[in-house]
């Protein structure tokens, strides 16, 4: 194959064996069905029309006859996004706001194609939000609920800086009333709380405040409540979480941004638990509010987490947990499983509850995580996001962005891809949306299941023998029980000695020559492993790849195998076309084929002179050379000298000579030329070239010789008796300048010898002093 990934999708469409166009298309976006009715040679099957567009079209199928849909999208739904601020007069219902673009579109999908549309998300302005309040109303949250009696009008203050349109409601939640959770004895029943403490009797759930903009009602209302008490640490939270998020008309939720702030200083029981209690029946999901309280909670578990996760999802919630520092390890692993969530530390009192409720909801509204519903069967969904400042996100990090501002605007790159059609092939419907916001984009899937041509199909056609099938796409698709290219046979008769007969060569044994099937009398010959390579014939006796080969190439690289001959290109020939007729590759330096000393054999020279060698016989290892091989004549003819003088007539007439002043030079020839400089015997240098033109040889010779002049005497022997006198004086000067040292030398050692000399002290025996000392008698030492 000339490019490997038409041999890997060539080798795909080729293996599937598909007998119909529908079921070429399903291998490969890469696969096509030829549907001329001539396409197919003798002892090729029907799935051969099926191939990847570049072999069809190598296969001579014309390129208007090639099935090959191709999947699309159309946008059906594309409302711009809206841009709202706060301070224009007119207010918009939350229904009149778009933050997602397209809300609808319809993919056509071929399997294995994928689609890609653009999905754009930007906050609005201003947009509505409804705040559910779901506290914890065990005995330890006294203190709590003092501080979250005036929370309705201060937080509505707050909300006012991020939105216009703020509801807020209020429910708060105990324990399952039963054994082991909270004490079922009358009087704990009635009053849970030990000592002088006045307390309510325990429930599971109860909705306080139904979602209102007035926050003087919901201080009213939450001043009413009374704590009340249970036996375990865990609290029955979840209970109430699900009953919040699936109860939307009794809450009042509307179709805007919806946050659960669920405050606690306690654990939570999940799905599991409420067999403490004797509870086995699994949480249903369903709304169970009675007068505002939840009546179930003695019939159904806990909810699990994943139950949860679905519910809050699909009611479009975030959840908000404000819980003490030290349940804070427990709720951020829960803010792990639940997308959309945020975990905040609540002080012991709750004091700081509306600064932790604004900075969550700064959190969760600065990202948006897109989901998507239940995929159909085969196919799949990527994402890659573009989010602010240019960040690029793929694979799971595809689907969200963060650090989203009001007003700004992100986009993501949405890939839909189908591996096979389903069985039913009816469209499908998935929804694609941001969590926590109400709003999605609809997709509606439909399948490529068939081609266009089968549409035009004709029953019962008398092209498929007899009308035993339906011609369509160019080829037969045989009825049940009916088979063969044409549907020729029935299956009771595919292996029958008659039908056999007929897909022997000369009356041989082997059937199909060994390469292929006989079905219905007819040869259909067997695929190999590279999808080049192809069996034909009516007897699967010829292939395209067993032909000569010539370095290592089929058919050398210059041709192409049919029926196992080289079938050679253009100006080549030889079993294995690797013989070339062209004859520029003989072509010598001097224009002449093999330098007019060999032929031109299959694009390479014969030298038939044996000195000479080389690709265009131009190489003569023994040869003095073209100046030293006619230097004799030129000399001759030119200057009546040299050894060839005698003989110049007979041996040197072969050039024509020409004598001038300058020689040309190789830029003013159109031919090769050969510049020479020898020299003769008297030590002149003659110059000339050497060159053909035409198969004339032409000698263009300097008609002056280059001698050297006669020696000057005078000059010479002056310089004689000057180098005689300047070697005398040297060699004077070498004999001064030796005997100078040779003296340094002796002054030194005398010097030497001098001053280690040693000479004898002794007295003189005659020697008398010439001092006379005289002693006065009269002195007495005084």
């Amino acid at each position: 194959c000339s490019q490997k990934l038409f041999c890997v999708k060539g080798s795909i469409c080729i293996k599937a064996n598909a007998q119909s166009c529908g079921e070429c298309i399903q291998v490969s976006e890469a696969c096509g069905w030829c549907t001329d009715e001539n396409f197919l040679t003798v002892g090729e099957s029907k799935s051969a029309r099926c191939d990847d567009l570049e072999s069809l079209k190598k296969r001579s199928c014309d390129p208007t006859k090639v099935e090959n849909p191709r999947g699309l999208i159309q946008i059906n739904k594309n409302k711009p996004v809206t841009i709202r601020k706060k301070d224009v007069p007119e207010k918009l219902d939350p229904e009149q706001i778009t933050q997602i673009q397209p809300q609808k579109l319809t993919l056509t999908l071929r399997s294995g194609e994928p689609q890609t549309f653009d999905l754009k998300f930007k906050r609005a302005e201003d947009y509505p939000i409804d705040l559910y309040y779901l506290m914890d109303l065990s005995f330890s949250m006294k203190d709590d609920l003092e501080n979250v009696k005036n929370l309705g009008t201060d937080l509505m203050r707050e909300m006012q800086v991020i939105t216009s349109d703020f509801r807020i409601g209020f429910g708060s939640f105990v324990e399952k009333t039963v054994m082991p959770y909270i004490s079922t004895t009358p009087a704990r029943l009635i009053n849970p709380c030990t000592g002088n403490q006045n307390c309510t009797s325990p429930f599971s759930y109860k909705n306080v405040l139904k979602l209102t903009n007035k926050g003087d009602e919901f201080n009213r209302l939450v001043s009413r409540q009374q704590i009340s008490g249970n036996l375990d640490s865990p609290e029955g939270g979840f209970d109430a979480i699900m009953q919040v998020a699936v109860c939307e008309e009794q809450i009042g939720w509307r179709n805007v941004t919806r946050l659960l702030v669920f405050s606690t200083d306690a654990g939570f029981h999940f799905a599991g638990d409420g067999k403490l209690g004797g509870i086995v029946l699994p949480n249903d999901g369903k709304c169970h509010l009675e007068n505002n309280m939840y009546t179930m909670s003695h019939y159904y578990d806990y909810p699990s987490i994943a139950h949860l996760v679905q519910k809050l999802s699909d009611h479009n919630i975030q959840t908000i947990f404000a819980v003490t520092e030290e349940f804070q390890p427990v709720y951020k692993e829960l803010k792990n499983l639940i997308p959309k969530s945020a975990v905040g530390t609540l002080s012991s009192n709750s004091s700081n509850v509306i600064k932790l409720i604004i900075d969550a909801y700064n959190s969760l509204s600065s990202e948006v995580i897109l989901e998507n519903g239940r995929l159909p069967e085969g196919v799949s969904i990527t994402y890659k996001s573009i989010c602010k400042n240019g960040v690029v996100g793929t694979g799971e990090n595809g689907r969200k962005c963060s650090n989203i501002s009001i007003g700004d605007e992100v986009s993501f790159q949405i890939s839909i891809e189908s591996k096979e059609c389903p069985s039913h092939g009816k469209p499908e419907v998935i929804t694609i949306k941001p969590l926590g916001f109400n709003e999605e984009v609809e997709v509606v899937l439909n399948f490529i299941c068939d081609c266009q041509c089968a549409s035009d199909g004709e029953p019962n056609s008398e092209k498929c023998h007899e009308g035993n099938g339906t011609f369509e796409c160019g080829a037969c698709k045989c009825n049940d029980g009916r088979i063969g290219r044409l549907c020729e046979c029935s299956k009771d008769e595919v292996r029958t000695e008659d039908l056999d007969a007929n897909c022997r060569k000369d009356n041989g044994t082997d059937i199909c020559s060994n390469n292929g099937d006989c079905v219905c009398g007819t040869c259909e010959c067997k695929k190999r492993e590279n999808p080049a390579e192809i069996y034909s014939g009516k007897y699967c006796e010829c292939d395209n790849f067993n032909c000569d080969r010539s370095n290592n190439k089929l058919c050398g690289g210059h041709g192409r195998c049919e029926c196992r001959k080289c079938i050679c290109d253009a100006n080549y020939t030889g079993s294995a076309c690797d013989c070339s007729l062209e004859t520029s590759t003989c072509l010598a330096k001097n224009g002449q084929i093999c330098n007019g000393r060999g032929t031109c054999e299959c694009g390479v020279c014969k030298c038939t002179n044996p000195k000479f060698q080389g690709p265009t016989c131009e190489i003569c290892p023994t040869c003095p050379g073209v100046c030293a091989e006619h230097k004799d004549c030129v000399q001759c003819r030119a200057f009546q000298a040299g050894e060839k003088k005698d003989t110049c007539q007979q041996d040197c007439s072969y050039f024509q000579l020409i004598k001038v002043a300058k020689l040309p030079q190789p830029t003013d020839q159109s031919f090769p030329l050969t510049h020479c400089k020898e020299r003769d015997a008297n030590d002149c240098w003659f110059y000339y070239t050497y060159a053909i033109r035409n198969d004339n040889k032409e000698v263009y010779v300097v008609e002056t010789l280059e001698c050297p002049p006669g020696p000057d005497i005078i000059p010479i022997v002056a310089g004689v008796v000057a180098g005689i006198v300047l070697i005398g004086l040297a060699l004077l000067l070498i004999w001064k300048l030796l005997m100078i040292i040779h003296d340094r030398r002796e002054f030194a050692k005398f010097e030497k010898e001098k001053m280690n000399a040693k000479w004898d002290t002794g007295e003189n025996p005659i020697y008398k002093s010439a001092v006379t000392t005289v002693v006065n008698p009269k002195y007495e030492g005084k």
